[in-house]
């Protein structure tokens, strides 16, 4: 027997560097046949100096165990590795070391100005970015070198002509009324003895550009923009010293003319630089810059939690099409969020535009849906043989573009490339079926996701809008855990929401909030994402330490909630935006829903005051527990007054207000649980078996009818093709999901509506149906300790397969029928018990760490479909 501890990392990191804590917790998977369990894990630290410590850990636990070393220092680097022992008696061998290293924890640790390039600017459109650059002599060999960064605007750094790190868009958007996030970088290998130089370019971005919607706002964080950058080095003598650079920095325009999120970036070429970021470059011309001390920043400065915003992956064209007017057409094939990438010559002056779209509409780019984000990117030749841009300080939702004055009659292959730009977070969930559109939906899924994980959660990647909506977040959560290790993205989101929670506790609809004319009153289903995507966390991750982050703000919002209802406990008034792009509602007033707000509202209470109970048995506040299962109760009794009958029918029942009041459980038993459970069938069935529900009963309203036996309603419902349902966008040749059922109508045209986008990962919160339904995958502990094993098949499909890399390990499960028999292979890792039950058999099976094969036989009757 064997067992090796693998994947040993800290927090939800792949790389533990420039880390912000002093005390990282540690995950890790174990590699083991044994059927033992995992009874203690031993770990051992070594230091730069080569002094070794260890430390056992006892118990079962592999998932964010608490540091088991003392506390680290700012700037301490170790390395880690552990070994396992079972209860079988089994001693694994050391894992591979984990190297930490942590970054600046204490603001004292900051000794650097904010270095402040110019005066305020005005703001008739995108500003130029800024170039600032330092020379400094390194007398002594570095033997280690960091720099560490973080501005109020956009930065990206060179030394000695080479870039500094890979990430893009740093430091990132995050409240920077409250929270500025840093960046740790090793340069050594940028450094030489004698004369160095750093560059530095910096534009508006988030702080001081524009953004928002109906108009937006500029420069809503400052009118000026700065970076602070702190070089330290380590010599061979072993001296560290901090680089005095505050002397030395000189500011000057650069060659990017221009800047935007929304607008693009417009560079000439003729104004760079070759040498800039180089010793002996001259800087005569330049001005110093504004010094100001960093503790003008009243934002705390903290390292990030999550991996950076990378450059993913390059898409070559699928097709080129040469068009009257001169442009050149490509077509990527592929929705995505990033920037085009391209290599040519052309002469000095010359100038080349690229436009980016989402869709065509009467054989023209689609770019009304863009309303004020123009994304329109320009480069002026320099006129010396080949040159290669792409833009540093904007980004794009595109598939399609258009190239307007290429210099040349032909396009070369290769020449041009759309560079795909996201977070870089891991992949840890997979699914495959044999319905082409089922997988198709589920491909485009995991598509807007990525594209809308561009350093926090938002909506869209494309319009003049692109902010952290909450609603969506909320609904997409658990879809999100599942697809990729995205639990330090909304760790760092979900610091911002409790930072712009209001002192009542109302939560802004998106975050960070942006003054541009939407209604700032709160709204349940978007506010609750302050309680529940939290929760979802601690659900597949097991993180309990982001529910005590967060727990004042889960408690604050439910209060705030509590407080709007009436004295009978039911909320009847305020801002709701309830059942938000119900089909019916015109393209004009997207709110304009079948189900009664007000019931969304108060049902959403008891979900989130249960949540924020059960959280508070977790922390061991007994006071807390009682007063909001108090509430809950309550809540929960006023709605059954108001909205249940005897029955278990509903009044003013809809699809969504009783797949709500399914999934939440709010029905007082099984009987009416059942009833509502066939009457939503009926109105599924009446309904044609199209949509009929909007952000809050779509992502559980397939699940709500497998839930109570109507397994070939849910299917129905899935592979609908005609609009509006979840395939028809597919129809029409989507390669994301889209905001509305018919963002495209089925003639081509695109939806009238002012709010029309083709990338929002929001309805595809279905996917979670496929991962646990149509596959058969769930947890029914956190994290993924336990799961439950229970394929629904329907529908035309005869086969389906996830795989999930949890927590403790790859979950691995695959089914498929051959006529009347169900097969089954499902692989369950070390430190995972599966609870398995097949179609067609009321035994469940318990499973413990291995791979088996299991079959049933199954009904015919069990796999008509719903014509």
């Amino acid at each position: 027997m064997s067992a090796l501890i693998t994947r040993l990392r800290a927090e939800h990191r792949r790389e533990a560097y420039g880390l912000g804590t002093s005390t990282p917790r540690l995950s890790w998977w174990v590699d083991s046949p044994s059927e033992g369990q995992l009874l203690w894990t031993e770990f051992e630290k070594t230091t730069l100096d080569g002094h070794t410590q260890t430390a056992r850990v006892e118990g079962a636990e592999q998932v964010l165990v608490a540091w088991p070393f003392a506390p680290l220092a700012s700037r301490e680097m170790v390395e880690v590795r552990a070994r396992a022992g079972l209860t079988d008696g089994t001693i694994g061998g050391w894992s591979e070391p984990l190297r930490l290293e942590v970054g600046l924890l204490q603001r004292e640790d900051w000794t650097v100005p904010l270095v402040v390039p110019s005066a305020s600017a005005p703001h008739t459109g995108p500003r130029p970015a800024w170039m600032l650059r330092a020379e400094f002599e390194v007398e002594v060999t570095p033997v280690r070198a960091r720099l560490y960064m973080t501005a109020q605007g956009i930065y990206r750094s060179e030394i000695n002509g080479l870039r500094v790190g890979d990430d893009e868009l740093a430091p990132g958007w995050t409240s920077y009324d409250h929270r500025l996030r840093a960046q740790a970088y090793d340069v050594t290998p940028l450094l030489t003895t004698g004369a160095n130089a750093i560059g530095i370019e910096l534009a508006d971005g988030w702080f001081r550009g524009n953004i928002g919607f109906d108009g937006g706002v500029w420069d809503l964080y400052g009118p000026h923009i700065g970076v602070a950058a702190q070089l330290e080095l380590t010599g061979e003598d072993g001296v560290s010293r901090i680089v005095d650079l505050a002397e030395s920095w000189r500011a000057s325009r650069g060659p990017t003319t221009s800047a935007g999120l929304y607008e693009g970036e417009e560079f000439d070429a003729r104004l760079h630089e070759p040498g800039w970021a180089r010793a002996g470059c001259d800087d005569s011309r330049w001005v110093r810059p504004e010094l100001r001390e960093l503790a003008s920043v009243s934002a705390r400065i903290e390292h990030a939690v999550a991996e950076p915003v990378r450059q993913i992956e390059t898409l070559s064209p699928v097709a080129v099409e040469y068009r009257p007017n001169g442009r050149i057409r490509l077509d990527f094939g592929q929705n995505i969020s990033g920037r085009l990438s391209f290599r040519a010559a052309g002469d000095a002056g010359h100038v080349l535009r690229l436009h980016h779209a989402e869709v065509l509409e009467n054989d023209e780019l689609a770019v009304r849906t863009l309303r004020r984000a123009t994304s329109i990117d320009s480069y002026t030749f320099r006129g010396e043989g080949d040159e290669e841009w792409q833009p540093r300080f904007t980004i794009h939702g595109f598939r399609y573009a258009e190239l307007e004055g290429w210099p040349s009659a032909t396009l070369a292959p290769e020449s041009v490339k759309a560079v795909v730009l996201h977070t870089d977070m891991e992949r840890t969930g997979w699914f495959t079926v044999d319905d082409p559109m089922l997988q198709k939906l589920h491909d485009n899924t995991v598509w807007s996701m990525r594209d809308n994980f561009v350093d926090l959660p938002t909506d869209c990647p494309q319009r003049d809008e692109r902010m952290g909506w909450t609603g969506d977040i909320q609904v997409f959560a658990p879809a999100a855990s599942y697809l990729y290790r995205s639990a330090a993205v909304l760790d760092s989101w979900l610091r911002d929401v409790a930072a712009e929670q209001h002192a009542g506790g109302a939560v802004p609809n998106f975050v960070p909030w942006v003054p541009c004319g939407f209604p700032e009153a709160s709204s349940a289903v978007w506010g609750d994402a302050s309680a529940i995507v939290p929760w979802v966390m601690w659900e597949q991750l097991g993180d309990v330490g982001i529910l005590s982050q967060q727990f004042a703000s889960m408690r604050g919002w439910v209060d705030h909630l509590a407080a709007r209802a009436d004295d009978d406990g039911v909320i009847r008034s305020g801002f709701a935006l309830g059942d938000w792009l119900d089909p019916i509602a015109p393209p004009e007033d997207p709110g304009a829903a079948r189900t009664d707000r007000y019931l969304v509202t108060t049902a959403y209470l008891v979900r989130s005051a249960r949540i924020v109970a059960d959280v508070a048995v977790l922390l061991g506040d007994s006071r807390a527990t009682i007063a909001y299962t108090d509430l809950a109760d309550r809540t929960l009794s006023a709605f059954r007054r108001e909205w249940v009958l005897s029955s278990g029918r509903m009044k003013g029942e809809s699809p969504t207000s009783l797949a709500l009041a399914l999934a939440f459980h709010l029905f007082e038993n099984d009987a009416q649980r059942l009833e509502a459970g066939t009457r939503l069938a009926e109105l599924v069935a009446e309904g044609g078996y199209r949509i009929q529900t909007g952000f809050v009963g779509t992502p559980i309203i397939c699940g709500a009818l497998a839930e109570t036996g109507h397994v070939e309603s849910a299917y129905a419902l899935l592979q609908q093709t005609e609009c509006p349902s979840w395939l028809y966008p597919i129809t029409m040749g989507a390669t994301t999901i889209w905001e509305r059922w018919d963002s495209m109508l089925p003639d081509g045209r695109v939806n009238p509506g002012d709010m029309t986008s083709f990338n929002h990962y929001a309805l595809g919160a279905v996917v979670d149906f496929m991962h646990r339904t149509v596959a058969g995958l769930a947890p029914l502990e956190p994290g993924y300790r336990r799961v439950r094993i229970a394929p629904k098949p329907g529908g035309t499909v005869r086969a389906a397969a996830t795989r999930f890399d949890s927590p403790y390990g790859s979950i691995e499960v695959s089914w498929r029928l051959e006529k009347e028999w169900f097969h089954l292979t499902a692989t369950i890792p070390f430190g995972v018990t599966a609870e398995v039950e097949l179609p067609g058999e009321a035994e469940r099976r318990q499973l413990g760490a291995g791979t088996y094969e299991l079959s049933s036989r199954i009904r015919i009757a069990e796999l008509r479909k719903i014509t």
